[in-house]
């Protein structure tokens, strides 16, 4: 720049050397109106752009534009306890509190920070200067081109919320779904706490300002590369590592790296379990053998008690038929219950083999399930892997000595036990039960259900009326344990016999009447007219003559229109003896005639009214 204002000068003293050599003595004025103008004007413009274009190229390297809302990165050049202050080359130095750079615990003197020129000049001229906006801008800015290019990001897991974790990526509060943390269940939230992680931007709501990460997505990829490796090695029979990821009443399922499979609950032990957790436990490495998958593989059945010897291979030979084995109930069914003999040996006792009675009841009568029996081996089949055993097979057979402890004719008590629509069992002693048929409860009573007369569990006398040893049966009676009433019945309502009653009920073709409680007589319609020809009715009080008495089929038939009938025929019967026995007073053929008259005319008019 010298070196031009330096020609310049040059230039101008040449010029007017040579005006003046050539033009000593000339006007002033004329000098004036001469001179090149124009030329000096343009010398003069060259030098002014000149060094404006210097100036502003200082400018540039040493200063910058304070446009409000702009983000610039600035210095710092001092550091106190509460502020930071920041150099960004501008005509005044901004301050900034400490409390925008928590995140930032290092922060010194000469580390250059992102700030917004909040204001070029406050009322004081200060500039105001702001670290926290200028990173909110700057990070939404790197949020979404994370998203677009689908670039990994650094975050940092700042604490746990409902449903997932907060982290805080580029200084904004991202969300990190429960789900989006690892490809297997997490249970255990606040073990990622603290933790800076890497993650994906997943999705980005601008309107609410919501950025949602994920950390699964990073290693889908990677897992999915492994699965299909893992399946295009996989081969029934193959025994592979695994972790328990999930436990279920039905199941356990196994992540064999990536891809998962199925343990049933049948094929995790030998042994029953009522629940998996019995044998595993989440997060539990352990090896397991492929049983079965489909033809895409997507379903693998595993086995974990496959990799163990079958326990009935290892049963000892010392055990056979006949021998007492001890076990705990296991299962129990209504036809029986499982008793485990050894570990993963199991024995069914079949509800038959309970009890010595031919009345079956059910398993749970006899025993529950955790009880600890003893029973006897009945069969054994190792290659089909069966076995039965009983309980009963450790007492006597209570049938053997059953001819002189229950006799035909003999009397005993016994508890009812079950009911039939045809009679009742009766339990005369464990592994003993006799049938009582309903027709042999009571002399008396017509009983429709065994249980209009007792109840399960009453305690009845019974008597025994037929015995079968081979078929194991007894038939058995209650009401041969009392007279029969109908006996004395026979003779005090035997046929011709009167008695005085009221009609109970009109039923179908005639009535009925209760002699007593025992004795229920029926009456046909045509025997309930009376004497004046009208017919008895409910309640109303009568003489009944006993016209049938069958005591088998314990039937009783009266009649009350055979009382005067009866009387009818007496009084006839008596008026004819009277005039052939007395001779003094004997009537003519007249009034014999007159009588016989009246007597015809009566009877006719009575049969009118019948």
């Amino acid at each position: 720049m010298a070196e031009e204002k330096q020609n310049v000068e040059v230039e101008e003293t040449a010029a007017a050397t040579e005006v003046k050599t050539e033009q000593p003595k000339q006007d002033p004025q004329e000098f004036l109106d001469n001179f090149d103008w124009d030329k000096y004007k343009e010398g003069i413009e060259r030098v002014d752009d000149n060094k404006l274009q210097e100036f502003e190229a200082l400018v540039e390297e040493n200063f910058v534009d304070t446009a409000d809302e702009e983000v610039v990165e600035g210095t710092v050049v001092h550091m106190t306890d509460r502020e930071a202050i920041i150099d960004i080359n501008a005509k005044s130095e901004g301050v900034i509190s400490l409390n925008e750079f928590r995140y930032n615990p290092d922060l010194k003197v000469g580390d250059k920070v992102e700030v917004l020129i909040d204001i070029r000049e406050d009322k004081t001229g200060q500039l105001v200067l702001s670290h926290r906006k200028a990173r909110t801008i700057k990070a939404w800015d790197r949020v979404n081109a994370a998203h677009d290019k689908e670039e990994i990001v650094q975050g940092f897991v700042k604490c746990r919320t409902k449903g997932g974790m907060i982290v805080d990526v580029f200084g904004i509060e991202a969300f990190l779904p429960g789900s989006q943390i690892d490809v297997k269940p997490i249970r255990d939230y606040d073990q990622y706490v603290g933790k800076n992680m890497e993650f994906k931007v997943v999705k980005i709501n601008h309107e609410f300002k919501n950025v949602v990460v994920s950390h699964k997505a990073l290693i889908e990829a990677d897992i999915e590369e492994q699965k299909k490796e893992i399946i295009g090695q996989l081969e029934k029979g193959q025994v592979l590592e695994g972790v328990v990821k999930n436990i279920t009443s039905y199941g356990v399922f196994i992540d064999l790296g990536g891809v998962d499979g199925l343990i049933h609950i049948t094929d995790l032990s030998w042994s029953r379990i009522n629940h998996p957790n019995e044998v595993v436990e989440l997060d539990q490495k352990l090896n397991v053998v492929i049983l079965d998958f489909d033809d895409n593989k997507s379903r693998i059945q595993l086995g974990l008690k496959q990799l163990e010897k079958h326990p009935w291979d290892a049963l000892g030979d010392e055990i056979k038929v006949g021998d007492k084995v001890k076990g705990k109930v296991v299962v129990i069914a209504d036809y029986g219950a499982f008793i485990e003999v050894a570990e993963g040996v199991e024995g069914l006792i079949h509800v038959s083999e309970m009890s010595w009675s031919t009345h079956l009841r059910s398993a749970q009568d006899f025993v529950n399930v955790g009880d600890e029996v003893e029973a006897v081996v009945l069969t054994l089949d190792r290659d089909d892997r069966k076995m039965s055993l009983g309980i009963k097979q450790l007492t006597p057979d209570p049938w053997t000595d059953i001819t002189a402890k229950y006799p035909v004719g003999s009397k005993h008590k016994g508890i009812v036990r079950n009911f039939t629509n045809f009679g009742v069992f009766v339990e005369l002693e464990e592994g003993i039960d006799g049938l009582i048929y309903i027709s042999d409860l009571s002399w008396t009573k017509k009983i429709k259900h065994p249980s209009e007369f007792v109840a399960v569990g009453d305690t009845l006398e019974v008597e025994v009326l037929e015995l079968d040893v081979d078929g194991r049966k007894l038939s058995l009676g209650h009401k041969q344990t009392t007279e029969n009433p109908w006996d004395k019945y026979s003779e005090d309502f035997a046929e011709g016999t009167v008695h005085t009653a009221s009609i109970s009920e009109i039923v179908d073709k005639g009535a009925t009447i209760d002699f007593n409680e025992d004795i229920v007589g029926f009456v046909p319609a045509r025997h309930l007219e009376k004497e004046d020809g009208k017919k008895l009715v409910k309640g109303e009080e009568a003489e009944f003559k006993i016209i049938e008495f069958n005591k088998d089929f314990k039937r009783v038939v009266a009649s009350h229109t055979a009382i005067f009938r009866e009387q009818e025929d007496r009084n006839v019967k008596a008026a004819k003896k009277r005039a052939a026995s007395t001779d003094e007073a004997a009537p003519t053929l007249g009034d014999a005639n007159a009588q016989l008259q009246a007597l015809k005319d009566k009877m006719e008019a009575d049969s009118k009214k019948k």
